[in-house]
């Protein structure tokens, strides 16, 4: 009996509250990491395809803060913000992104960098406080497609230009 006593105090599922994104790149697993993890790389390519990124502060370390503007294509600013939670160089990073500092609608994300062959395969699993949130994410901002296309300009990126630099 105990055994399913257990059983009955399982955590709650995220699935309904979450997202997750993942991709391919052909580059090794610390490039992909660094283009990630460093501002003067993260600015080149950070967000969907038409976005550019404007970076007020920066600081990569855990309890770090990265303060950033999305700029759209249309020409609309979306003010961004992150905490690095938790940093496993090279395997996996953990944060918090919302609008702002203290956002109570920020949403926790766990990005995992693993080997596969010679390229790496990047995940983004990220859980939103309520599955209401995380449907609007969708709906409303497009968070699957521009989560793909975050991870293509990511791929592109070190594929073309840091991983071209490293060989040269």
């Amino acid at each position: 009996m105990a055994g399913a006593g257990q059983e009955t105090r399982a955590e709650p599922t995220t699935a309904d509250r979450e997202i997750v994104i993942s991709r391919v790149i052909d580059a090794p697993r610390e490039l992909v990491f660094d283009a990630f993890t460093e501002v003067r790389h993260l600015s080149r390519w950070w967000g969907p395809e038409g976005f550019t990124t404007t970076t007020r502060s920066f600081e990569f370390c855990e309890g770090g803060e990265w303060d950033f503007v999305l700029h759209g294509p249309d020409g609309t600013d979306y003010s961004e913000w992150i905490r690095w939670v938790r940093i496993a160089r090279p395997e996996r990073i953990a944060l918090l992104h919302g609008e702002f500092r203290d956002d109570p609608n920020a949403f926790e994300s766990v990005i995992a960098f693993a080997p596969d062959g010679t390229a790496t395969r990047i995940e983004m699993r990220t859980v939103f406080p309520t599955k209401e949130l995380r449907d609007e994410a969708i709906e409303k901002c497009h968070a699957i497609e521009g989560g793909r296309q975050t991870l293509g300009n990511l791929a592109a990126y070190v594929t073309e230009t840091l991983r071209k630099g490293a060989e040269g």
